[in-house]
């Protein structure tokens, strides 16, 4: 009963990864897929609730032949992001800082870890992703953990549900990098979104 009283919690306190799964085509993908010139990498996003401490949500960026989000079970949307299966396409550098931004405000924060890896893990962590969803709400940290679990190198993460818990051990893994993200704004994600996509939408009329 305790357990059973435990995952309800979890999925509570989680619920907010919640959402719809988008099936973006082939074309939609081609056309704005992007290769980051940095070094192969996995960023982990952890959303934190500024008032309670509680992870609200986890998400894995890959750059791999391309960079992508798994964004499991996530909210973000933008008209020129496709998504798949709970995977953002064409993450290049104002997409992602859309990304952190709209996720990053004054009820929330956003801790970034990365972590520099050989462009055969990354690919790898990239393939795993694509298969990875769609994903249940309340699932977007134990997906994640999995995957990154089954990664060489890797294979200290225990899986889990909770964000926070996850942060904490890739935290662990040495050559991990942190940054915080900490905004002032509304607190309405939905508005966060809109003012993001519509940034995006003006960006790419100038380019």
């Amino acid at each position: 009963m305790r357990r059973l009283l435990s995952v309800c919690a979890v999925v509570l306190a989680v619920a907010g990864c919640a959402g719809p799964a988008p099936f973006a085509d082939d074309a939609e993908i081609a056309a704005v897929s992007y290769r980051d010139g940095g070094p192969p990498s996995l960023t982990l996003y952890t959303m934190v609730n500024n008032r309670s401490g509680s992870g609200a949500h986890t998400s894995l960026m890959i750059n791999a032949s391309e960079r992508v989000i798994f964004d499991p079970a996530g909210s973000f949307r933008a008209d020129i992001v496709p998504e798949r299966n709970d995977v953002l396409y064409g993450i290049t550098p104002a997409v992602e800082r859309a990304y952190r931004s709209s996720h990053a405000r004054s009820t929330h924060h956003v801790v970034v870890q990365t972590i520099q890896v050989s462009p055969e893990i990354a690919e790898l962590a990239y393939h795993r992703a694509l298969k990875a969803g769609p994903v249940a709400g309340a699932f977007c940290a134990r997906s994640t953990s999995e995957i990154l679990a089954s990664l060489p190198g890797f294979e200290q993460i225990q899986p889990t549900f909770y964000p926070n818990n996850l942060r904490d051990q890739f935290a662990k893994i040495p050559g991990v990098t942190t940054d915080k993200q900490v905004e002032t704004d509304s607190g309405d994600l939905d508005a966060a979104l809109d003012a993001a996509n519509d940034a995006l939408n003006a960006d790419a009329l100038t380019n």
